[in-house]
C-alpha cells in the first residue's frame, strides 16, 4: 500500500508518481520500501531450557529499532500540533471507484487513510515498523510464521472492535479480490485466530526473514460490513469496484465524492489511536482533499491560484523558471529541496521484451547507445540530474566496480547464464559526455543492429524477410514528448522506424495492463532491504501475470536464482552481495534504458504550515505530520486581500 507517509510500502492501494520530468499517472507500486534482510530476532527463557518468541513492539532489518518500547512520540512530530483546517492536493487522471483492494477500476488516491495495518511503517527508518493495530509481534527463530497480538481498543470508524476474524477476512478476502496481493502473499499459506485477540500467520517454508513485516503492511477491513448488504440491497464483494464509501479504522473516513473529479475526507475526531505513541501528532487536517486535473499543466494553475496548497514538483525546467508568479515573488509560497536518504529508483525507458526484436539484447543495447541524456541534462534540466547507474542507486546496494568476494560466488553460480561483461567490465550507462562520444555509440549501434540480422535498406532498418524495425514509445503526458523527440530522432539517425504516441490515462492504463506497448517510461521503486518484491519486478512467474510490476517481462532463470537468493539471505551481508549480483545482471541485459535521478524532494507550498524541526529521512511526510500555523494563515489571507 501506499503508507500515509508517501512511501511505497506493502501490498497495493494506487498511486504513484513518476520522479523528475516524468508522466504523472496512477499505478500500483508493489513496495518500494518492503523489507528484507535480517530481523532482529529475541527471545526469552522459559521452563526446561526451552525458548518462546518475544513478544516486541517494533521491529527492524538493520538492527534494533530506533525508539524503545516506552517512547512516547516519534522524533519528526510535534505532541501538540493543533488540529483544524483543510489540506487541498492536486491528482492527475481520474478515478471511478473507492475499492483499492481490486483490480477493477481506477481507485480514487488517499483511501490508505481510510484503513489501518497492523504495522506502521517509520519513515525515518528505512526498514521498521512499529505496532499499530498490533499491540506486539513474535516469531520464531526460523521464520516460519508470525503472530501479532491486536490492541483492544482497536475499532472500526462503525465502534466495533477490530478483531482477529476480521485479520483473517482480510487476508483471505484480498488474496482473491486482487491477484497482485495473492502473488504479493504466495508464501504465506495460512491465516487463522490463536487467541482471543490473537492472529497467526503461517509460510510455506523458513527462512524468508522479511516476512513478518510483509504481513505487517496488511490493511484489516471490518467482516462484518462485507457480510452486510448495502443500500441497493447488493452484498457487498471486495473483489468489485464501488463508488460506496469504505468501512475502516484508520484517521480518516471519505466525506463527499465527485466521481472521477474530487474527493474529499474528514478527520475521525475519536480516531481509537489517536493518542498512541506511533499516531501522536499525526493527521492535524480536519479535511483533506484530492482535486483531479487531466495533467500538469492546469493542475499548477491551480496551486498558483491557491486552489492547491502543496506542489511536489517533478520537473527541472519548472523548477528553475516557473516560480516567478505573483505570490512566489511575495514571500506567499515557499520553495523547498528537502534532501533525503531514499533508494534512486531506477527510472527509464522500458522495453517490452515480449515482443519482437526487443526480445535480442543486442537490439535493446544498440537503442540504449542512441540516447544522449548529456545534452537534455544540459538544455533542459539545467543541469539538476544524475545519470541513473543502478537499478539500486544512491545506496550501498548498488553495484560497482567488478564482482568480487560473496557477490562473485553468487554470480558464478549463474555464470553460463549471464552476460560475460558482467565478470570482465563494470557498469557505465552508455554516455555522451564529449564531442566524439556521439559518433562513436553510434557506430557501435549500427554495428549491433548489423550482427542482429537489421541491415539499412532505403534508408530503414529491415530484417531478412523485409520488415522494418519500429519502435513506438507510449507517453500517458505530453509535457514527456520533448525528452523523447530528440531519442527518436537519434534512432532514426539508426534507421530505426521510432515514433511516439500520446493517449490519454485510460487508454495508457488498459494498454499498460494488457502489455500492448513497444516502450514505455517506467520507474522501479527499491528500499534499503530489497525482498519478495522482486519477484514481482524481475520473476518469470511474474511476466505473464496481468498487473505485475514485471512490465519489461523478463524470464531469466539466472535472474530468477538471484532474486531467490535475495528472498532467502541469511544476512545483511549476503543480501547486500546478492542485490548488487542481481543489480549487475539487470543492467548488463540492457532491460532498459536508464534515465536519471534527483537526491532532493522539490516541493513548494502556500507558506501556512508548521512542521517539527527535523522531517524524516526518507520522506517529508507533509500530509502526516505538518500542520496549520494560524498566524501564517492570517497573514497569507491578509496579503491576498481575504
Amino acid at each position: 500500500m501506499i503508507c500515509r507517509d508517501g512511501r511505497a510500502d506493502g501490498p497495493p492501494v494506487p498511486t504513484r508518481s513518476f520522479e523528475e520530468d516524468m508522466p504523472l499517472m496512477t499505478r500500483l507500486s508493489l513496495i518500494a520500501g518492503l523489507v528484507a534482510g535480517v530481523l532482529v530476532t529475541a527471545v526469552v527463557p522459559v521452563q526446561a531450557g526451552g525458548t518462546q518468541p518475544q513478544k516486541r513492539h517494533a521491529v527492524s532489518l538493520l538492527g534494533e529499532p530506533k525508539l524503545p518500547p516506552d517512547f512516547k512520540h516519534f522524533e519528526w512530530v510535534n505532541p501538540d500540533a493543533p488540529k483544524g483546517g483543510a489540506l487541498r492536493l492536486s491528482a492527475i487522471g481520474g478515478f471511478d471507484s473507492l475499492n483499492p483492494f481490486t483490480v477493477k477500476g481506477q481507485p480514487a488516491a488517499g483511501l490508505g487513510n481510510v484503513f489501518d495495518t497492523l504495522l506502521f511503517s517509520s519513515p525515518d527508518e528505512p526498514s521498521a515498523e512499529y505496532g499499530l493495530l498490533a499491540e506486539w509481534i513474535s516469531y520464531p527463530d526460523d521464520f516460519s510464521s508470525v503472530t501479532f497480538g491486536l490492541r483492544p481498543e482497536a475499532k472500526f470508524h462503525d465502534g466495533s472492535p477490530v478483531t482477529p476474524d476480521d485479520v483473517v477476512f482480510s487476508f483471505t478476502e484480498m488474496k482473491k479480490s486482487d491477484p497482485r496481493v495473492g502473488f504479493y502473499y504466495q508464501n504465506v499459506v495460512k491465516a487463522e485466530k490463536t487467541g482471543e485477540r490473537e492472529v497467526t500467520f503461517t509460510f510455506d517454508k523458513p527462512g524468508n526473514r522479511e516476512l513478518p513485516l510483509i504481513v505487517g503492511q496488511l490493511s484489516v477491513v471490518p467482516k462484518h460490513f462485507f457480510e452486510d448488504m448495502n443500500d441497493k440491497g447488493e452484498k457487498r464483494d471486495l473483489s468489485k469496484s464501488t463508488l460506496e464509501p469504505p468501512m475502516g479504522s484508520g484517521p480518516y473516513k471519505v466525506k463527499s465524492v465527485d466521481a472521477g473529479r474530487r474527493i474529499v475526507y474528514e478527520r475521525v475526531k475519536d480516531y481509537w489511536a489517536k493518542d498512541l505513541p506511533v499516531t501522536k501528532g499525526q493527521y492535524n487536517f480536519d479535511e483533506i482533499s484530492y482535486i483531479y486535473f487531466k495533467d500538469r499543466t492546469p493542475a499548477f494553475e491551480a496551486f498558483k491560484s491557491g486552489i492547491v496548497d502543496f506542489w511536489t514538483e517533478t520537473s527541472a525546467g519548472a523548477w528553475a523558471t516557473q516560480y516567478n508568479f505573483d505570490a512566489a515573488t511575495k514571500g506567499l509560497v515557499k520553495k523547498e529541496a528537502l534532501p533525503h536518504k531514499r533508494v534512486a529508483s531506477m527510472q527509464g525507458f522500458a522495453f517490452n521484451v515480449r515482443r519482437k526484436p526487443f526480445d535480442d539484447p543486442r537490439v535493446r543495447k544498440a537503442i540504449a547507445l542512441a540516447f544522449n541524456f548529456e545534452a537534455l541534462n544540459k538544455s533542459i534540466f539545467y543541469g539538476q540530474y544524475v545519470r541513473a547507474q543502478s537499478f539500486f542507486g544512491n545506496s550501498e546496494l548498488a553495484a560497482s566496480g567488478l564482482p568480487e568476494g560473496r557477490e562473485l560466488e553468487f554470480l558464478n553460480e549463474v555464470k553460463a547464464d549471464v552476460p560475460a561483461e558482467v565478470f570482465t567490465t563494470p557498469w557505465k550507462s552508455p554516455a555522451h559526455e564529449k564531442d566524439t562520444d556521439f559518433r562513436a555509440n553510434m557506430l557501435a549501434a549500427t554495428k549491433l543492429l548489423d550482427e542482429a540480422g537489421w541491415k539499412v535498406s532505403g534508408g530503414q532498418r529491415k530484417n531478412a524477410a523485409g520488415e522494418p524495425l519500429k519502435v513506438e514509445i507510449l507517453l500517458v503526458q505530453p509535457d514527456f514528448e520533448r525528452i523523447v523527440l530528440p531519442f527518436i530522432e537519434n534512432m532514426k539517425k539508426l534507421g530505426i522506424a521510432a515514433s511516439v504516441r500520446i493517449v490519454d490515462s485510460s487508454q495508457y492504463e488498459q494498454r499498460d495492463k494488457t502489455r500492448d506497448f513497444d516502450m514505455i517510461v517506467d520507474s522501479f521503486a527499491q528500499s534499503h532491504s530489497p525482498g519478495n518484491e522482486q519477484r514481482d519486478y524481475w520473476g518469470s512467474a511474474s511476466a505473464d501475470r496481468e498487473g505485475s510490476r514485471n512490465t519489461i517481462g523478463i524470464k531469466n532463470a539466472a535472474v530468477d536464482k538471484l532474486v531467490d537468493n535475495i528472498v532467502f539471505a541469511k544476512d545483511r551481508t549476503d543480501l547486500v552481495a546478492a542485490t548488487r549480483a542481481l543489480d549487475r545482471t539487470l543492467l548488463w541485459n540492457f532491460y532498459v534504458v536508464p534515465q536519471w535521478y534527483y537526491p532532493f524532494d522539490r516541493i513548494a507550498t502556500w507558506d501556512i504550515y508548521g512542521r517539527a524541526q527535523t522531517l524524516p529521512s526518507q520522506n517529508p511526510v507533509f500530509a502526516n505530520a505538518w500542520w496549520i500555523d494560524p498566524a501564517k494563515a492570517d497573514a497569507v489571507k491578509a496579503a491576498r486581500g481575504r
